[in-house]
């Protein structure tokens, strides 16, 4: 790290600090927080005593816990009444296994209030990545939108489930949001890889951007996952390795509205719910495309963090089935729209619009019982398929904006473009948010 990143670094720790320490001194605004997302968490709670909700995923993964606990075979059980299976590589079933040790009731309530800790963690998280270090760093201003956010319709689908999302998501943006050159940049990604494979695609984003030594580390980090859940459950991880990743069938059916990656929209607008070539055609090209983006945003504007989304957004859009509930991306996105905000209406209005997409459950609304998701009219299809039509839209955006490389050194960035600024030439003066030094 140079002089001017240190004192950077030093200079938004100690704004961070007295933002947080003003919060605590005046605990009226803390408490109005406080409050506020008691309120929220209540909220929840009475929806779930009139209308059930299902957590069936956290009743898989403590079965997961249970067979890498007990011996028994990890891929060969169903639970709940929807006869789920374990689809995660065996690493995640390795660290189930505390999930084991309380009742599925109490696993509920806790995890729970986890996903819900998670959710303000990553709000800090993303406001840090996207320059808000002032907002980072308030206790009332993270309770807030942590209260509205648990109703982000991705966020309230990880808690329904009780979904792991939003824990793998602060785990790469941690990571990737560090320096380059920091220690085992890369790792933590890589751990997440094998948690669940899609964050494997972060790997080639710090490979085309020229940042081998990371790149590799995430390969590491990937390696040792897999290589700890051989040791624990050899015989699981050749199963897994050799035939059960491949068997995306598991997963789920991939036409229906639950799925918001590029499959599940071509399935729906072609009616067809084996779309085959016409699926990975398209799902290829738009992973160069994406790649692509987040490699020139990256190399021609200095953004790192709009690469992170990029890559993020490209990677729910190939896999072949994103569930809506993946989404949780979109907490970063709003954090780095708003960053944007300043002076400029068209932006505000971009981001009101955006964060009406992720709470709006359009998806929901339309009749979808049955078969149904296969028989939209045209129009219903943008309805159907908010995230991916919003993730199309965000790559072609940046595609266009990057289309040139950015003003000379010593010249202003464009007027109008996401993130414009003047190049910091002295040591000390302000980078943008999710910038890199050059």
């Amino acid at each position: 790290m140079g002089r001017g990143q240190g004192v950077l670094a030093a200079e938004g720790t100690r704004t961070g600090r007295r933002s947080w320490g003003q919060g605590i001194a005046r605990p009226r605004g803390l408490v109005i927080a406080a409050a506020l997302l008691v309120a929220s968490l209540a909220g929840l709670w009475l929806l779930y005593q009139v209308m059930p909700m299902p957590m069936s995923d956290i009743a898989v993964y403590r079965a997961e816990g249970q067979a890498a606990r007990d011996g028994g075979d990890l891929y060969g059980f169903t639970v709940t009444k929807w006869a789920l299976p374990a689809t995660y590589p065996p690493f995640a079933a390795v660290l189930f296994i505390p999930t084991t040790w309380l009742s599925l009731g109490h696993l509920i309530v806790v995890g729970a209030l986890v996903n819900a800790a998670l959710l303000a963690l990553l709000i800090h998280l993303s406001c840090k990545a996207a320059g808000l270090r002032g907002a980072a760093g308030s206790a009332p201003f993270v309770l807030v939108c942590t209260a509205l956010g648990l109703w982000l319709e991705p966020v309230f689908q990880t808690l329904v489930f009780g979904q792991v999302n939003l824990a793998l998501t602060c785990l790469v943006l941690w990571d990737l949001s560090r320096p380059d050159g920091a220690r085992l940049k890369g790792f933590a990604t890589g751990i997440a890889a094998g948690i669940k494979l899609t964050p494997a695609l972060f790997g080639l984003y710090l490979l085309v951007t020229g940042r081998v030594k990371a790149a590799f580390t995430v390969l590491g980090g990937f390696l040792a996952s897999a290589l700890l859940g051989w040791l624990v459950l050899p015989d699981a991880s050749v199963e897994f390795w050799t035939r059960r990743m491949f068997e995306t069938g598991r997963v789920g059916t991939a036409w229906i509205v639950d799925n918001q990656s590029l499959q599940g929209l071509i399935s729906r607008v072609l009616h067809d719910p084996e779309p085959g070539l016409l699926w990975a055609v398209p799902a290829l090209l738009t992973a160069v495309a994406g790649l692509c983006a987040a490699r020139r945003v990256y190399l021609r504007r200095g953004l790192d963090g709009w690469g992170v989304l990029c890559t993020a957004v490209t990677a729910l859009l190939v896999s072949p089935i994103s569930w809506s509930h993946h989404w949780v991306w979109c907490v970063p996105l709003l954090a780095a729209l708003a960053a944007r905000t300043r002076r400029r209406p068209w932006r505000r209005a971009l981001l009101a619009a955006v964060t009406l997409a992720f709470a709006a459950r359009t998806m929901w609304i339309i009749p979808h019982t049955g078969d149904l998701d296969l028989h939209f009219a045209w129009w219903q299809q943008p309805f159907a398929a908010p995230y991916p039509v919003l993730g199309l839209a965000l790559l072609a955006a940046v595609v266009w904006w990057t289309r040139r490389p950015a003003a000379v050194p010593g010249a202003p960035v464009a007027a109008g473009v996401p993130g414009g600024r003047l190049p910091a030439q002295r040591a000390g003066e302000e980078l943008p948010s999710g910038s890199r030094a050059r």
